[in-house]
């Protein structure tokens, strides 16, 4: 029973930049799978997964972390920035989200999602992490929120 506990806990005793942490890493692989794949079918899986695991991690972000972090910093930069990398992010979703993975084309977008993604991800665990844990910031409350919206919009899409 205490197994059970733990394990369904797991994802929600994480603080909130572990979290979103884990959820790069995850971004990370599958843009790795991707550049290794051949089979067509195989690319439009991950594609679908990148695109949702995409949208999914800017929503948790947009919803509750980035507004959590640009109150306690009182930050007019930063989280600003990082918004307008997700807009950007989100039209190369729009392109790419549904697609036949049919070529040069199509792949160089993939590509360019992810350098993108690396550039976001590199200030947002240089920049934005350490300063939000430098606040008085309830990081494992604000992981627990994550997680459960998180959860919540995955189940819907």
């Amino acid at each position: 029973m205490a197994t059970a506990k733990k394990k369904s806990a797991s994802a929600k005793d994480q603080d909130a930049t572990a979290l979103l942490r884990a959820d790069h890493e995850h971004v990370s692989d599958l843009f790795e799978e991707y550049e290794d794949s051949r089979s067509s079918a195989k690319k439009k899986r991950i594609v679908e997964e990148l695109c949702n695991e995409l949208t999914v991690h800017a929503q948790i972000e947009e919803e509750i972390f980035y507004p959590a972090v640009k109150r306690a910093l009182k930050d007019k930069e930063l989280i600003p920035e990082a918004r307008v990398e997700h807009d950007t992010l989100k039209g190369l979703i729009a392109q790419v989200e549904g697609e036949e993975p049919d070529g040069e084309m199509f792949d160089a977008k993939i590509k360019v999602m992810r350098e993108y993604v690396k550039h976001h991800v590199k200030e947002e665990q240089d920049e934005i992490f350490p300063k939000a844990k430098s606040t008085d910031l309830d990081m494992m409350e604000l992981g627990a929120k994550l997680s459960e919206r998180k959860e919540e919009l995955l189940a819907a899409r």
